[in-house]
């Protein structure tokens, strides 16, 4: 066995665990000392960079065969080959090497313009891996080092993934002086510092180079340096393989963790001499269920001032650094965002005005990130812990620094200060949204609560307290220092021995003078001493929920725990529910297609037959006159002979074979043959009689020019069938409603609105079943259509089939992101299942897209008002009398709006501009009461699921909507629950609902005409007339005026007021038209005795609804008065057919025959 000594290593400063990196003194070459290692680490661990130069450490016998000399940049080729030869038991694995080739610095000058000789030092984890040799710098700034070092990687060494993923290396460039007559050694200066991520190493690569930016140090005030400076290091990282299986990447995950500050801090928080240290504290598992600390140290204790910028960069976990501008971790900022989107407590629109106090007040800030590999076992154990138990504990305290001076305290001091946690508390992370599927990331404001182990224990199961666990470490820290163990390598200057002394002096002597004060509590029980000192530290926890301190963090994943599915496997599965309805292929052949062949061949046959005639007897001129019977009849014969003699009788008769054929198979549909003699004969009789009818009407088209063309079929436009379904639907007459609803299917299939209205229909009269298909097929047509997805998913709701609900839901969020009512209906739908904090995060993101919608909204309003104001003040100063029209004061136009004000408002903050939306809608205009309400995403919602009558989900959206209010419901809420309430016939609590509707908004042309809706149907009528007479006062239209008209000229019909009830039908006909519009104009023209009008009105509702019984009946009342008795006894014959059920109007119409003595054929 082969020994070596540490002496032999060459690793003499391993001897000592707290030995730290030392700094160049002034003068000394850095060169001249031993590089350190971690402590308690072995020094075989570590390998050192090649030095040649006089003053360097050499690497040992042992080790050079694995340095890489210095040469070209490091590659993938330059790794140090795997080799067959067996190490020394005594030497570690050496498999897993990392590699760090310094290669070259570019532009040095930049940073001090007379550097003339540089090297770097290469320092990772602590520990110093090597200086390079000494570099002339070129004249145009570039040095080229081609320096290598590299250390061991293991997983279960010093240098292993945990400190990989969050410990960078530290590249020092140092310059050295030009030696002075009277001094033995160069004086060194450290010039600049660059800091290296390894991160790549364990994303799978096995080399990268870099470009790492060379921040300067300012090593004396009066230094003119220059940090601005765009100078950079070259460096090459390279690794032998590997450092992570493809299974541990794939299945494991990176976490990465961002304490930004501390808010609202405690007033005990003081700068003070000694120092103090501000530190916090997580555990996460990293290796199983071995759990790795996270501590963040020397936040930084800002007392008040502005806001912290946003972006601002975050921060590397590095002590005494000298750049700080080395500490900014690339590409990676601090962005915030507005409060409401955030994941932790303080997110409400109440905690707004003390967020923003908060953050410009006493504050303690560290910007920091720390990161951490999961393997695949720590990554099952995180999600496991998260589910039992959803909050994370986070452990915030104050230490005090201890000083780096060398008196000792007792061990019974000491053992208290180590067990002391001063100002310990705690801050509950909530974790359970990284359990919602694609959620990788969680950032907001969390309390912090003082440290109560019972209280701990029953929110989070655990124990024990990671602070208490690394007190005695903590304890180590000195004046300077970052984390226990670990400093850096230009560390500040040494104290004197003189003022080592004074310090330890002071020390003891206020030590004398607190342990005299406190003598009579020191003879005291033991009991009481804890008691006391538990007291005291609980009470130094409160002071956190007094100030209402909190923490801002954000800790987030490189992969999300749960997977969110693929909108290609949505789609997948909506199909596998749902196909596609393919498209009908064109049909060639039809039954109007065989008719029109056949009367083709019978054109062609007719005129072949007339050709032959007149070959046989010539043309009969027009002026000859008839012929008569017998010779007609004897031309016949003659004609007979020869179309059958010459077989052109045989070849007419198989020209029409076929298309005889067509009109079986296509018109009669008769494809098998007959099941007796008798169908047989039957189907010829009635084949022979439809062939002679379409001959005559072919022959008919081929004499005469002008055939006599059908009556026009009147054909209604969707428009009008979709009125036609709603007037149905608010009488009631829901047979109607269907029959119009398939009617506008009929003339469109494919058309994805008619089947959504037709379903909505069958929600109204509860036939979900129905409803369910509808939806589907209209889904079919377009397996991307939003709301067919959502409408599908409510239906799904309602059968519980839950599971394809949540397909639905989801594939709509997935197909269009900015849809603020897909999110919002998918919150109510986790919310049915329980799943709040999957239903909260639906609502952020809807609360989100709302109000970009309203920026945008707000930019292209402010734009088109901007460019309105810009015309009109270039169109005022050309000539102000053409841009006001006549009766407008001049005055009037210095009222215009000023150019600057919109793009201003434009451009707020974000909580500034919430803030400003949130007064807007709080305080509407008192000049237009019935002004726009306050836009939330529950009324989006509501506003939607009313169109489809979803009631279910209304009142589940409005009850949400009414929490959501800060100043009480508004109008609009007590509007949409009156709506649902009338279609439930609940008509006691929906007079209420409107009642504080009218009470808010007064000038509400929808209150007044739902309150109007509301006593029609309770038959209160004259209170019905006074809110629909209102409503129809009012400057702007309600949105339902059409049944505003309808109900209010019926009214005035049954009050005899037939002037109103005219007009007022008539303006219902100028909006929009219908058979009901026009029936009542008639209806009023009848009483009015104005026969001419009423039968026109008449006769155009009759046009658009022939089915209607009461038109039939005052049309017989019209003939009547009319005196035709033919046309009276017709229109008398349909009303009674289509059942006329209004016994008043029949005993009338009996009345008026009785009268005249006719118009009843029965008597």
């Amino acid at each position: 066995m082969l020994a070596i000594s540490r002496d032999t290593l060459g690793c003499r400063g391993y001897g000592k665990p707290d030995a730290a990196p030392h700094a160049p003194e002034a003068g000394e070459d850095p060169g001249s000392r031993p590089a350190a290692a971690e402590p308690g680490s072995r020094g075989s661990r570590w390998f050192f960079g090649r030095s040649t130069r006089p003053g360097l450490l050499p690497a040992p016998r042992a080790l050079r065969a694995m340095e890489v000399p210095a040469g070209p940049p490091a590659t993938e080729e330059s790794c140090p080959p795997e080799t067959s030869t067996s190490a020394p038991e005594s030497l570690p694995s050496l498999r897993n090497v990392v590699q760090i080739t310094v290669v070259k610095a570019q532009d040095l000058k930049s940073i001090r313009s007379d550097t003339s000789i540089t090297l770097v030092r290469v320092e990772y984890n602590g520990v110093i891996l090597g200086n390079s040799s000494k570099t002339d710098v070129s004249p145009n700034g570039m040095a080229n080092y081609n320096f290598t070092a590299s250390f061991e990687y293991s997983t279960d060494g010093p240098n292993s993934w945990v400190s990989i993923a969050q410990k960078p290396v530290l590249l020092t460039v140092i310059e050295v002086l030009q030696k002075e007559k009277k001094q033995k050694e160069e004086k060194t200066v450290p010039l600049g510092q660059a800091v290296l991520d390894l991160l790549p190493l364990l994303q799978g690569q096995c080399s990268f180079t870099v470009l790492a930016p060379l921040y300067a140090v300012s090593t004396s005030p009066s230094e003119s340096l220059h940090p601005e400076a765009k100078c950079a290091l070259e460096v090459s990282v390279c690794t032998e393989k590997p450092l992570l299986s493809a299974s541990q990447l794939s299945d494991g995950n990176f976490l990465s963790v961002t304490l930004e500050a501390a808010y609202s801090v405690p007033e005990a928080f003081v700068p003070a001499v000694p120092s103090h240290n501000y530190m916090a504290c997580l555990q996460v598992p990293a290796v199983g269920k071995k759990e790795v600390p996270l501590l963040f140290m020397n936040g930084i204790l800002k007392l008040g001032g502005e806001k912290e910028p946003l972006p601002r960069p975050k921060k590397w976990s590095l002590a005494n650094i000298l750049a700080p501008g080395a500490l900014n971790i690339p590409n990676s900022f601090i962005l915030g965002g507005p409060y409401e989107d955030e994941d932790g407590e303080l997110n409400k629109t109440k905690d707004r005005k003390f967020r923003i106090q908060a953050e410009s007040t006493k504050r303690i800030v560290w910007d920091t990130e720390r990161r951490c590999y999961l393997d695949p076992a720590a990554v099952l154990v995180l999600k496991k812990r998260i589910a039992e138990c959803q909050y994370w504990p986070v452990e915030v305290c104050r230490m005090p620094v201890t000083s780096s001076s060398k008196g000792k305290t007792s061990k019974a001091d000491k053992g208290d200060e180590d067990r002391q946690i001063f100002f310990h508390g705690v801050a509950y992370v909530n974790m359970m949204p990284l359990l919602c599927p694609g959620v990788k990331r969680i950032r907001g404001a969390f309390r912090v609560s003082a440290y109560q182990d019972s209280e701990v224990l029953e929110k989070t199961k655990r124990q024990q307290s990671v602070l208490r666990d690394l007190r005695p470490q903590i304890s180590l820290i000195k004046e300077g220092s970052e984390t226990p163990g670990t400093s850096s390598s230009l560390s500040r200057a040494v104290p004197s021995k003189a003022q080592r002394e004074d310090k330890e002096k002071m020390t003891r002597e206020q030590e004398f003078n607190r342990r005299t004060s406190n003598a009579p509590k020191i003879q005291s029980s033991d009991v009481a001493e804890k008691a006391a000192s538990v007291t005291s530290l609980s009470l130094d926890g409160e002071q956190y929920v007094e100030a209402g301190t909190f923490l801002v963090m954000e800790i987030k994943l490189d992969k999300a725990l749960v997977p969110k599915r693929l909108q290609e496997e949505l789609t997948k599965r909506v199909k596998e529910m749902i196909p596609p309805r393919p498209p009908l292929p064109p049909r060639t052949e039809g039954a109007k297609k065989a008719v029109e062949d056949y009367h083709k061949h019978i054109a062609s046959i007719a005129v072949a037959i007339l050709s032959e005639y007149h070959e046989l007897f010539g043309k009969q001129p027009p002026d000859q006159g008839a012929t008569d019977h017998q010779t007609l009849e004897e031309q016949r014969r003659q004609l007979n002979f020869e179309l059958n003699s010459s077989g052109k009788y045989f070849a007419f008769k198989e020209q029409l074979k076929y298309a005889v054929v067509k009109i079986v198979r296509e018109k009669y549909l008769k494809t098998t043959a007959f099941e007796s003699q008798e169908q047989f004969q039957a189907f010829l009789s009635e084949l022979y009689v439809y062939l002679v009818d379409q001959m005559h009407i072919a022959l008919n088209q081929l004499l005469y020019e002008e055939a006599s063309s059908p009556a026009p079929r009147i054909r209604m436009t969707d428009e009008q069938l979709w009125l036609f379904a709603r007037e149905a639907e608010v009488n009631k007459d829901y047979k109607l409603a269907s029959l119009y609803h398939q009617q506008r299917i009929a003339q469109d299939q494919h058309n994805i609105q008619y089947w959504l209205d037709y379903g909505a229909f069958c929600l109204l009269i509860e036939d979900t079943l129905k409803a369910q298909e509808c939806f589907r097929e209209a889904l079919s047509l377009n397996p991307h259509h939003v709301r067919s997805l959502l409408l599908c998913g409510i239906v799904a709701v309602m059968l519980q089939h839950n599971e394809e609900a949540e397909i639905f839901f989801e594939d709509a969020c997935c197909l269009e992101p900015s849809s603020v009512v897909a999110w919002t209906l998918s919150g109510l739908f986790c919310e049915l299942q329980n799943n709040y904090i999957q239903a909260e995060m639906a609502f952020r993101e809807a609360k989100k897209k709302l109000q970009a919608q309203q920026a945008r909204e707000r930019s292209i309003s402010g734009e088109g008002r901007k460019q309105i104001s810009a015309t009109s003040v270039r169109s005022s100063s050309q000539s102000t009398e053409q841009l006001w029209p006549e009766g407008v004061p001049d005055g009037s136009a210095n009222e215009l709006p000023e150019m600057g004000e919109e793009p201003a408002f434009a451009s707020m903050a974000p909580e500034e501009e919430a803030s400003a939306s949130e007064t807007t809608s709080e305080d509407p205009s008192p000049v237009s009461g019935h002004g726009e309400p306050p836009c939330t995403i529950f009324m989006k919602a509501v506003e939607f699921l009313m169109k489809f009558n979803a009631i279910q989900f209304v009142r589940m959206a409005l009850a949400h909507e009414l929490l959501s209010q800060q100043g009480g419901p508004s109008s609009a809420y007590y509007l949409a629950l009156a709506r649902t309430c009338l279609l439930k016939e609940e008509f006691s609590k929906c007079e209420e609902c409107l009642c504080e509707a009218i009470r808010i908004d007064f000038l509400n042309p929808n209150v007044w005409a739902q309150k109007g809706h509301l006593s029609y149907l309770r038959r209160d009528l004259q209170e019905a007339k006074e809110c629909y007479e209102r409503t129809v006062n009012f400057v702007e239209d309600a949105a339902d005026m059409h049944f505003v008209y309808l109900h209010l000229g019926s009214i005035y019909l049954e009050d005899k007021e037939y002037g109103k009830a005219k007009q007022i039908y008539l303006q219902a006909c100028k909006s929009s038209a219908s058979c009901l519009t026009w029936l009542g104009v008639g209806i009023a023209c009848y009483r009015l005795e104005e026969m001419v009008e009423a039968e026109d009105a008449l006769s155009e509702a009759n046009a658009l609804n022939n089915s209607n019984a009461e038109v039939w009946a005052y049309l017989a009342l019209v003939c009547l008065q009319g005196g035709r008795q033919l046309e009276a006894e017709q229109c008398y014959k349909y009303a009674t057919k289509l059942g006329l059920d209004d016994s008043t109007l029949l005993q009338e119409l009996h009345a008026a025959q009785q009268r005249f003595g006719f118009g009843d054929p029965s008597f």
